[in-house]
């Protein structure tokens, strides 16, 4: 619709409200247009930084420490190749962005700036021309009748014509301007979309291009293989409800702790451990506290992991450690780690007998090293069921290692010097058990010697302790003794013999002793200083000790024979056998050292001659073992002199 030069017609204020209602409603929908169009420009370049993110994203996963990242490799390598995928599509995004502010959002912009502001101006002009008319009009229709103000008149007239020329050029201006924005209007609203279709067609088409045929058999790949492992994940989930269906079905016996208690079924040939245990700590000088932690056995390590951790941390170093029950603050199944040089180490509780005994039994198996081995269980079962046959009289020991042990006796030596010529002596049949040890013979777990009772009746009712802790630690015997040497000990048991004469006693004794300990499951060990002088063997005369030796394959035990007189008038045999913290064969060393003392003490070129074959230290000393550990740190003398002899 136009508007005509016919200003003076009626219709014509009526028109122009009309075509300014149109002007005015137009404005409004440009604005809510461009507010739509802004907001999708906005989100394609929120698209193009989201891409890029997602790329860093993608690369970022290979460098993340997961706790469980093994056999992440295929899915590494498949988020690379998608990561450079949404890169190129990135490139896509920023061109598509562009396109539409060049395209979509420019062109609406420039229609309201250009057009819509011109009417709007326009508007604004023709008012002012309108009110310049009424105002001429206004003052020309005040003008008297009077002749004599004709000039005045034809002023008026002449300014009444000038606004009227104004007005109806302002108000050409802005009729055609109006009719103008009636076809502006219709392209300003197509020209935006047209770009807007151009450019998402253009970027599906540049994608479709780019991606659709190298991108198919990789898609398809990737499908498989999230497809397979749906099919695993559904597996496992159908186990894990079996499982759950068969912890619903188990009698509650199951979950309650110590069930079995009377007869548990216990697993001694284990050489590692995990479980939950309360670790007993000191909080004062007669305070405690119990904290319930998770234990797992590493190697030869036991470690502790906290809850809420990742990773557990080392708690003692279980090498040649031993290990015992004990009884602690009235709570059950308490069991002690000792360190190599006798500290007494951690506290542990278990929940139930089981755990308890199989908890030291897989301690006391790592302290062997049995681990390092190459068939570890084996070993352990090995070594099990060695100590549960020899509480069965058996018709051979085996064959044992031919080689000479030095801690054997002198008088057993299997080589015999004749004519400057070294000959061995044929080895003698080994002895059956019977000769050794009579089937049925009682073993003492505790630490008192009931032969030597009969000696301590000078001394008073209670019987002495030979190996164990007296109220005065001095030792005056050794005083003057040219050999002086301590070792911290834990007694196993003793246990009369038969025989003196071989060696094998000992192993038989050794063997009967640790069987008898895992079968009642005794595993108390009562700790001890051992004093080995050139007199005495603690409170016993170093000459009644006839056979001494260690163990072939546990250096740690040790055991020795002693020949006691009894009240009858006769002589008994008695087989001690101890766990040191130290190789038996030092203190084999020492006893054998100290028996050549007494043998030679008669004789001084004798005695000077073993002097000068032992090392000296700087101050003089004699220096029998080296790399004996520190036993204790409380700075007790007599305890600290067993690192070396004085002369």
């Amino acid at each position: 619709m136009k508007l005509t030069f016919f200003l003076l017609f009626f219709q014509t204020r009526s028109l122009l409200s009309v075509f300014e209602e149109d002007a005015g409603t137009l404005t409004d929908y440009t604005n809510q247009l461009l507010q739509a169009m802004q907001r999708v420009y906005g989100a394609q370049n929120e698209m193009c930084l989201a891409t890029q993110q997602l790329s860093k994203q993608l690369l970022a996963y290979e460098k993340q420490n997961f706790a469980l990242g093994k056999g992440d490799e295929e899915v590494i390598s498949t988020l690379h190749y998608f990561s450079k995928v949404v890169d190129e599509l990135n490139l896509l995004h920023t061109e598509l962005a562009k396109q539409l502010a060049d395209t979509m959002v420019l062109p609406i912009i420039q229609f309201r700036e250009k057009d819509l502001t011109e009417v709007s101006t326009l508007k604004d002009l023709f008012g002012l021309a309108s009110n310049e008319h009424d105002l001429s009009m206004a003052k020309y229709s005040r003008l008297p009748k009077k002749k004599e103000n004709e000039k005045v008149k034809t002023e008026v007239g002449k300014e009444v014509a000038a606004a009227r020329r104004k007005q109806h050029l302002s108000s050409l201006q802005y009729y055609c301007a109006l009719n103008a924005l009636q076809y502006r209007k219709q392209m300003a609203m197509m020209e935006p979309m047209i770009g807007f279709a151009h450019g998402q067609i253009n970027f599906f088409k540049k994608g479709a291009e780019m991606f659709s045929k190298p991108m198919d058999s990789f898609l398809s790949s990737v499908a498989d293989m999230v497809q397979s492992i749906q099919v695993e994940l559904e597996a496992e989930a159908e186990k894990m409800r079996v499982s759950q269906q068969e912890l619903l079905s188990v009698d509650e016996s199951v979950y309650t702790p110590d069930s079995d208690v009377a007869a548990p079924q216990i697993n001694r040939n284990l050489i590692q451990k995990a479980g939950y245990l309360n670790l007993r700590n000191k909080t004062g000088l007669v305070t405690t506290t119990w904290e319930r932690l998770y234990f797992f056995t590493q190697g030869g390590n036991l470690m502790c992991q906290p809850r809420g951790a990742v990773a557990g941390g080392l708690i003692q170093d279980l090498d040649n450690c031993s290990v015992m029950a004990v009884d602690c603050e009235d709570r059950r199944y308490c069991f002690q780690i000792t360190t190599p040089n006798g500290k007494s180490g951690i506290i542990l509780q278990a929940e139930s007998r089981k755990e308890n005994e199989e908890w030291i039994c897989a301690i006391n198996n790592i302290s062997r090293q049995i681990y390092l081995t190459d068939n570890p269980e084996a070993v352990a079962i090995k070594l099990n069921q060695t100590a549960l046959q020899a509480v069965t009289p058996i018709t051979s020991f085996g064959k044992k290692q031919e080689s000479s042990c030095p801690s054997q006796n002198l008088k057993n030596s299997e080589m015999e010097n004749e004519n400057d010529k070294i000959v061995p002596k044929a080895t003698a049949s080994l002895p059956e058990a019977e000769e050794l040890i009579a089937p049925g013979t009682p073993i003492q777990f505790d630490i008192v010697l009931p032969a030597t009772e009969f000696l301590d009746q000078n001394r008073g009712s209670r019987r002495t302790n030979p190996f164990g802790e007296t109220e005065d630690e001095s030792f005056p015997e050794a005083e003057d003794s040219l050999l002086q040497q301590m070792f911290i000990v834990r007694f196993l048991g003793s246990m009369a013999v038969k025989t003196d004469s071989t060696t094998e006693v000992i192993y038989e004794a050794m063997r009967q002793v640790l069987a008898a300990r895992a079968i009642h499951n005794i595993f108390r060990m009562t700790e001890s200083h051992l004093m080995i002088t050139s007199q005495s063997l603690r409170y016993f005369e170093l000459t009644s000790v006839t056979q001494f030796a260690a163990h072939q394959e546990n250096k740690r035990l040790v055991g020795f024979v002693i020949r006691v007189p009894e009240s009858t008038g006769e002589e008994s045999l008695s087989t001690y056998i101890f766990e040191s913290n130290s190789e038996g064969e030092k203190i084999c060393y020492a006893i054998n050292l100290g028996k050549e003392i007494i043998e030679v003490q008669k004789d001084p070129e004798a005695l000077a001659q073993l002097m000068l074959s032992i090392p000296l230290t700087n101050d003089g000393k004699y220096v029998l073992l080296n790399d004996q550990p520190d036993d204790n740190d409380d700075g007790n003398p007599n305890e600290h002199r067993g690192a070396e002899s004085e002369a």
